[in-house]
C-alpha cells in the first residue's frame, strides 16, 4: 500500500488521505479546508489525483472538514461508492445540502454587495449537486468487514466523537492501517466511549488538542454563569455551535440548568435547520449515545426551533429581551450565526460564547484571540461584546486522553503519522507519543507520501 496525505496537515481541516493498493485507489475522508485563505484556496484548486480514477471514499464521520468536499469530488467525475456508517449517511444527508446552500448564499451575497474579488462569485457546489452526491453513499454497519478491490478488507469501529463517527481499519492481508478520524472522549455525558484499538502496523492519528488538556470544570457551571450574568444585563448569549455534536451537548446542559432552576427562564432559540434535523437523529441512533428516549425528547424540546429565514431575522429585531441563540457554524465561518453576530457583537451587554476548537484564521479564532474588529459579509464590525471560549465541552480527546487510548495497543505500530492538528499541536503530540511509548512517529506535510511495506 501507498499512503498520501492530501489534507489535515498543519491544520485541522480538509481531511483527505489516499490509499493506493495496486490498481485500487481509496480516499479516506473528503473534507473542506477552512480558515486561512491559502487553505481555503485548496478547495478550488485541482486535486493532486483524478477523481474519476478513485474506486471509493470511506468517511470517518460527517463533519464538513471530513465530508464537505464530496459534492465537488462528484462534480469532478468521481463515480465510485462512498462508504460510511449509517448515522454518518443520515448526517451527511443533512450537512451536505446545507453546505451547498451556504456556498450558494455566500456567492449570491458577494455578487449582490460587490465584495468578491472575482467578476462573478460562484459556489464551490450547490444544493442540487450536494443532493446528487448522496446517491453514491453506501452505508455499512459497525464491526462488520467489507471489501474493496481484490485484497482490501475494511472495518469501522465507533470512535465516540459524534453520531456515526468511526475509526477505519484497512487490511491488505499482510499489514493493517488504522485511521483514527476524530477521537471522542471517555466519559462524555452524551456520546458512548471510543472503542479501543489493540493493534495496527500503521496508525494515522489526529492531534487537534495535541498540546492541550481540557478544562476539568463542569461545563454546566460555566454555561450557567454566562447565561445568568448576561441576562442580568439584559443581554443575549449568542453561541456559534457545530450543528452535529456540540449543539446536542449544549441543549443537554441547558436542559439540566433549567430543570434545576439555575438559570432564568429566558427563551432559548436553536436557529439552524441543519442542527434541528441532526438533533432529531438522537432518537434514531440510540446505541451511539447515553440518552434514554425520554431524555432525547427532553433535550430536543428545551429550545424553540427557528426554521425559516423570516423567523431567524426576527431574532435580530426583537433583542430587547434576554435570550440564548444557538446557531451554526461553530467557528463562525458561515451560516445564520453571522447575521446574529452582526446584530449582537457590538454591544457590551451581550456575550458570544464559543464552545469548541477554533481553527487558525477563522472568525472564531480571531475573536477568541481578542481582535477588536471582525469582517463579516465584506464589512468591518466593532467587537464590544464579551467573548468566551470553553474547552471543556470539546468532543475531541485531549493529549492525555489520546495517550490513554494509545495505551491499549498490545504491540508497537511500525509507524505513527500525526495529522489533523495545527503545527504546534501535532509536534507536541509526536513528542509525547515518542516519550511515553518509544514508537516511531512522524508529522507529514501536505502531499507527502509513504510506502507501507
Amino acid at each position: 500500500m501507498k499512503l498520501s496525505f492530501l489534507g489535515a496537515t498543519a491544520t485541522v481541516t480538509g481531511s483527505k488521505y489516499l490509499i493506493e493498493d495496486g490498481e485500487t485507489k481509496i480516499l479516506i475522508d473528503c473534507g473542506l479546508f477552512q480558515g486561512r485563505k491559502e487553505l481555503r484556496q485548496r478547495n478550488w484548486a485541482n486535486l493532486p489525483l483524478n477523481p474519476a480514477a478513485l474506486d471509493a471514499v470511506i468517511l470517518t464521520h460527517a463533519h464538513i472538514d471530513h465530508s464537505g468536499y464530496i459534492p465537488r469530488l462528484v462534480k469532478q467525475g468521481f463515480r465510485g461508492k462512498i462508504y460510511c456508517s449509517e448515522a454518518t449517511y443520515d448526517l451527511c444527508s443533512i450537512l451536505l445540502p446545507d453546505s451547498g446552500y451556504i456556498q450558494e448564499e455566500d456567492a449570491r451575497r458577494a455578487n449582490k454587495y460587490g465584495y468578491s474579488r472575482h467578476e462573478k462569485a460562484e459556489p464551490l457546489y450547490n444544493q442540487k449537486e450536494a443532493r446528487a452526491a448522496l446517491g453514491y453513499f453506501q452505508p455499512v454497519k459497525f464491526d462488520e468487514f467489507f471489501n474493496i478491490g481484490n485484497k482490501l478488507k475494511i472495518i469501522l469501529k465507533r470512535s465516540g466523537h459524534i453520531l456515526g463517527s468511526s475509526f477505519i481499519k484497512i487490511d491488505d492481508g499482510k499489514k493493517t492501517i488504522v485511521f483514527s478520524g476524530d477521537l471522542g472522549r471517555p466519559n462524555d455525558p452524551v456520546m458512548v466511549d471510543p472503542m479501543s484499538i489493540e493493534s495496527a502496523d500503521y496508525l494515522v492519528v489526529e492531534s487537534t488538542y495535541g498540546n492541550r488538556l481540557h478544562d476539568k470544570s463542569a461545563p454546566e457551571d460555566m454555561i450557567g454563569e454566562i447565561i445568568v450574568s448576561t441576562a442580568a444585563k439584559g443581554g443575549t448569549v449568542v453561541i456559534p455551535a457545530f450543528a452535529v455534536g456540540r449543539v446536542q451537548s449544549l441543549l443537554y446542559y441547558i436542559q439540566k440548568l433549567k430543570q434545576k432552576e439555575k438559570i432564568p427562564n429566558i427563551p432559548v432559540f436553536l436557529d439552524s435547520p441543519m442542527a434541528i434535523n441532526a438533533s432529531k437523529l438522537l432518537c434514531k441512533h440510540k446505541k451511539e449515545h447515553r440518552f434514554s428516549e425520554k431524555m432525547c425528547h427532553k433535550v430536543c424540546d428545551v429550545a424553540t426551533y427557528t426554521r425559516t429565514v423570516e423567523d431567524s431575522k426576527k431574532l435580530d429585531t426583537a433583542h430587547a429581551m434576554p435570550s440564548v441563540i444557538i446557531s451554526a457554524s461553530g467557528m463562525a465561518t458561515g451560516g445564520r450565526v453571522l447575521h446574529h453576530l452582526k446584530t449582537y457583537i457590538g454591544d457590551s451587554k451581550n456575550t458570544i460564547l464559543f464552545t469548541g476548537y477554533q481553527a487558525g484564521g477563522t472568525r472564531g479564532d480571531r475573536l477568541v484571540r481578542g481582535e477588536k474588529e471582525i469582517k463579516i459579509h465584506g464589512q468591518m464590525w466593532p467587537v464590544r461584546a464579551r467573548i468566551e471560549c470553553m474547552s471543556n465541552t470539546s468532543a475531541h480527546a485531549d493529549y492525555q486522553e489520546m495517550l490513554d487510548w494509545l495505551g491499549y495497543f498490545k504491540k508497537s505500530p511500525t509507524k505513527v503519522f500525526v495529522t489533523h492538528g495545527e503545527v504546534e499541536a501535532a509536534a507536541s503530540l509526536k513528542e509525547k507519543i515518542e516519550e511515553k511509548f518509544g514508537w516511531t512517529v512522524t508529522v507529514p506535510a501536505y502531499q507527502d507520501w509513504e510506502e507501507l511495506s
